[in-house]
């Protein structure tokens, strides 16, 4: 005790410090999903997950600083954590490391580069209500979550134009199926209004379970964006293949835009995935379009419609309008 408190009175605690942060977004909705029924609701995180978070540092002198983040989802509606029940309390990330001059590292539950990746390449960013992307990778497709347990992290300085994003986990689950680490790259090279991303995973294990005779997935993708002023556009193109008892393989691509009109967005987009195994085929095509205006810096009121066509099932819409607020 004495010892800690002479390392206070040399170091100097103002050293350190913490920011309490988060986003609340809340709406109605009227929503059919593919094959279901339709059903009002009030929604939490339509456009964007609400959470809560803190963060913080230790400045360690000659450019080197430790860091720390902890970020819970919640569900306004409800007041319950999480994105769903079962979500571990701090789902969003977990995280603690160094950062400095070659950039930062991190250990804890960290967002994966493929997840980072389609957030930043798409109109709609996280929208898991309204962006096609979101919905076709993160809605089944892709195993292993968004974020990755027991995992390492590391990212170069967001001025560098050329950005790498890198992380891997340790496997430490003990149910069946899993069979080692996964891994991931993303390879982003950004200039003005010009930006291009390049990301790969291997998946070989995952907290939410995985298929029968799991082997290993390997996700390729591509993204682009051109902000033209009066117009940004989206592109991003994908491959997803499963090796299990049953191989799928499944390709994917978006085309969006966002259209600012004085203090508002227009946002449209546009996604199409293909799954194929040895004995199915069926396509998903789903199609968004949104307005989002803001009333200040940090608080934004939204519309969005989607329509969603499933092969071989009766197709599926959702509508909302919303409040969104940031602090």
């Amino acid at each position: 005790m004495l010892a800690a408190a002479a390392l206070s009175c040399g170091f100097g605690a103002a050293a350190q410090n913490a920011v309490l942060y988060g986003l609340l977004d809340a709406s109605g909705s009227r929503v059919k999903p593919v094959g279901g029924q339709a059903q009002w609701r009030l929604d939490s995180g339509n456009l964007q997950r609400s959470f809560i978070g803190v963060r913080g540092g230790d400045d360690l002198g000659g450019g080197l600083r430790a860091v720390y983040r902890l970020e819970s989802y919640l569900r306004v509606d409800s007041g319950a954590a999480g994105r769903a029940d079962g979500d571990p309390f701090w789902a969003r990330e977990a995280s603690v490391g160094l950062s400095g001059a070659f950039g930062t590292t991190v250990l804890g539950r960290v967002p994966t580069p493929l997840w980072s990746a389609t957030i930043a390449f798409n109109p709609f960013g996280e929208s898991i209500g309204f962006s096609p992307s979101i919905r076709q990778y993160f809605g089944g497709t892709v195993l292993g979550d968004t974020h990755w347990n027991n995992a390492m992290a590391y990212a170069n300085n967001r001025g560098d134009a050329l950005r790498v994003h890198l992380a891997a986990n340790a496997d430490e689950s003990t149910a069946g199926g899993s069979n080692g680490h996964n891994l991931g790259a993303n390879v982003s090279y950004i200039t003005g209004p010009f930006a291009l991303s390049v990301v790969g995973e291997r998946v070989r294990n995952s907290a939410q379970g995985l298929p029968a005779g799991f082997e290993h997935q390997s996700v390729l993708q591509a993204g682009v964006t051109y902000d033209f002023k009066f117009l940004r556009v989206y592109g991003q193109a994908g491959r997803i293949k499963t090796d299990a008892a049953q191989d799928t393989r499944t390709t994917m691509y978006q085309l969006g835009a966002a259209v600012p009109i004085g203090t508002s967005l227009i946002l449209v987009a546009y996604g199409r995935s293909h799954l194929s195994t040895a004995t199915l085929a069926n396509t998903d095509r789903t199609t968004s379009i949104g307005y989002d205006y803001f009333l200040s810096k940090n608080t934004d009121v939204y519309v969005a419609a989607l329509h969603e066509n499933l092969t071989f099932v009766p197709s599926g819409y959702a509508f909302a309008g919303g409040l969104r607020l940031r602090f």
